[in-house]
């Protein structure tokens, strides 16, 4: 029993520590991240979220958030996850390939002025790389949320938000706070 405890003490301290040490600049771009999400919704654009596996999941947590609330009692706000409808997900699987899932969407529900948010811890996952394509080509603005490296994603978003960490479960947990955060922040923002 001790060690797991021990166990669960030091993974706890480790997480804690990815998150403690964001820089300034990184702090700056979840700043900016909140804003041009804030901006894109009270221009009467969206937010689409999309990311595999646990990406998905985060994905469709925000979105959730923003469509129904985090903290306050609000009107919703337009966000979507790519990852949440079956058929489509399977028919785009079947008859483009795999890795154009999240383009086949984009291409059909991105419009200029929205905010596309690409969750890939590695920065490699060829769905979302041509998501982020699929977006920047429709004009929407691209957020990438990545671990250190930020992988090949980093050069095909305008806002990389990549956490300091090599580490896929370290990543995931940063990046749902980042997402409660900008979520919160552009509540507030929205809907002061």
């Amino acid at each position: 029993m001790q060690e797991f405890i021990n166990q669960i003490r030091s993974e706890l301290r480790e997480s804690a520590s990815v998150k403690q040490n964001f820089s300034e600049e990184l702090l700056g771009r979840v700043a900016r991240f909140a804003e041009m999400g804030a901006a894109a919704l009270k221009g009467g654009r969206k937010i689409i979220f999309f990311g595999n596996g646990g990406s998905a999941a985060d994905a469709q947590h925000l979105a959730a958030e923003l469509v129904v609330r985090l903290q306050r009692n609000r009107a919703g706000l337009a966000a979507i996850s790519l990852a949440t409808n079956a058929s489509i997900l399977t028919a785009a699987g079947n008859d483009f390939g795999f890795e154009n899932i999240f383009a086949r969407q984009i291409e059909s529900l991105a419009s200029a002025g929205d905010v596309l948010v690409a969750l890939s811890t590695s920065g490699k996952s060829a769905n979302v790389l041509r998501g982020a394509a699929a977006g920047r080509a429709r004009n929407a603005f691209v957020v990438g949320m990545t671990g250190e490296t930020g992988g090949e994603l980093a050069s095909k978003v305008d806002l990389l938000i990549n956490v300091p960490s090599r580490n896929a479960q370290r990543i995931q947990e940063a990046h749902i706070t980042i997402g409660h955060i900008v979520c919160g922040l552009i509540e507030q923002i929205c809907c002061g």
